[in-house]
C-alpha cells in the first residue's frame, strides 16, 4: 500500500468518489401509482413526523432510566413499554418514506434540529413533571399526524393515510390514556420552553 493510501479514511479508501446515492428532499421514481408531487409532499411530511416521533421515543427512555419515587416500577416498566412501540413506529414511518420514494431522516443531529418538541433538561425530574412533558410530546405529535393524514387523504396517498391514522394516531392515543392515568388527580405540571 502506498504512503497516500494510508493516510485515507475508511471511505475515501474504498469510495474514490463519495457522492450520494439521492439528496435528501427528493423523491426518486417508484413505481406506486402516485404522482411524484403527492410523494413528495408526503415523505416531508412524514420527516417531521419522524423527527418528533424519534424525540417522543428518547423522551421515553431518558424517563425509564430516571424515573424515581413511589410508582417507580410501574412507570419504569409503562415508559420502556411505549418506547418500544414508539421504536416500532419509527421504523414504519421511516419505511413509508423510503417506499415513497423519499430519503428517511435518520441522525440524532438532524433529529435535534428539526424537532417541534421542546429539549427537556439533561437532570431528573418528578414523575408528573415526566409524564406532563410526555404528554405534550404527544399532543406535538398527534396534532401533526392528524393534518397529514387528512392532507395524505385529499391527496389519495391511501397508504400514508392508513399508516398515520392506523399506528401513529391509534398508538399515541393508547399511549396518552395510559401516562396520564398515572396522574390521577394530580394537576399537571407548567413545562418549561
Amino acid at each position: 500500500m502506498s504512503k497516500r493510501q494510508d493516510n485515507l479514511t475508511l471511505t475515501e479508501r474504498y469510495t474514490p468518489h463519495p457522492k450520494e446515492l439521492q439528496h435528501y428532499g427528493t423523491v426518486a421514481h417508484v413505481s406506486i401509482a402516485l404522482d411524484a408531487s403527492v410523494r413528495g409532499i408526503s415523505a416531508e411530511n412524514l420527516n417531521q413526523l419522524l423527527v418528533d416521533t424519534m424525540t417522543l421515543r428518547d423522551l421515553y427512555k431518558k424517563h425509564h432510566w430516571q424515573v424515581s419515587g413511589p410508582t417507580f416500577y410501574q412507570l419504569h416498566l409503562l415508559f420502556d413499554k411505549h418506547f418500544n412501540e414508539q421504536s416500532g413506529m419509527v421504523d414504519a414511518i421511516a419505511e413509508r418514506i423510503q417506499s415513497l420514494g423519499g430519503v428517511s431522516i435518520a441522525m440524532a443531529h438532524d433529529v435535534a434540529e428539526m424537532t417541534l418538541i421542546p429539549r427537556p433538561p439533561r437532570g431528573r425530574e418528578e414523575a408528573p413533571t415526566q409524564i406532563a412533558r410526555l404528554l405534550h410530546a404527544h399532543e406535538i405529535v398527534l396534532k401533526e399526524a392528524r393534518a397529514m393524514a387528512r392532507q395524505a387523504a385529499e391527496a389519495g396517498d391511501d397508504g400514508t393515510n392508513d399508516l398515520l391514522v392506523s399506528e401513529v394516531i391509534r398508538t399515541n392515543e393508547l399511549q396518552v390514556w395510559f401516562a396520564s392515568e398515572h396522574l390521577g388527580n394530580t394537576p399537571l405540571v407548567a413545562h418549561e420552553g
